[in-house]
């Protein structure tokens, strides 16, 4: 019985997974519906516009990556962060005070820092293939 449970329960998650998967990507293609929209009625593109699609192109790149592999790969949500931290900061950056801007820019230091150690892990210290155990 433990075994069918548990077999039903995984295929159960895998759907829900693949639902919400589905959710998102249809939710990011109406943002970037929007901001279309959006750009057209301005007639111009800002470099904010550019990011966000950027955002968004990023988000659709990593739930295609996560459908195709099954595995999130943890570098992608560190860009978005970044490039949602430079947006930030390009958008505000005259409304903010010196240590909110320092804040910032550190943040976006550490980020960087921590895909640099991810990367350089995933080189010197890969994980051990299915064949090798």
């Amino acid at each position: 019985m433990g075994k069918l449970y548990s077999q039903y329960g995984s295929k159960s998650l895998k759907a829900v997974e693949h639902f919400v998967l589905i959710i998102i990507a249809i939710a990011t293609i109406v943002a970037i519906g929007q901001e279309i929209v959006h750009i057209i009625s301005n007639a111009r593109v800002d470099l904010a516009d550019l990011l966000l699609l950027f955002i968004y192109l990023e988000v659709l790149a990593m739930v295609a990556n996560y459908a195709e592999s099954g595995k999130l790969p943890i570098r992608m949500p560190i860009y978005i962060a970044i490039v949602a931290l430079a947006r930030y900061l390009i958008l505000d950056m005259k409304a903010m005070d010196d240590w909110r801007i320092m804040t910032i820019a550190l943040s976006t230091l550490v980020l960087a820092l921590t895909v640099i150690i991810i990367r350089w892990g995933q080189l010197k210290l890969p994980y051990p293939r299915l064949e090798d155990k």
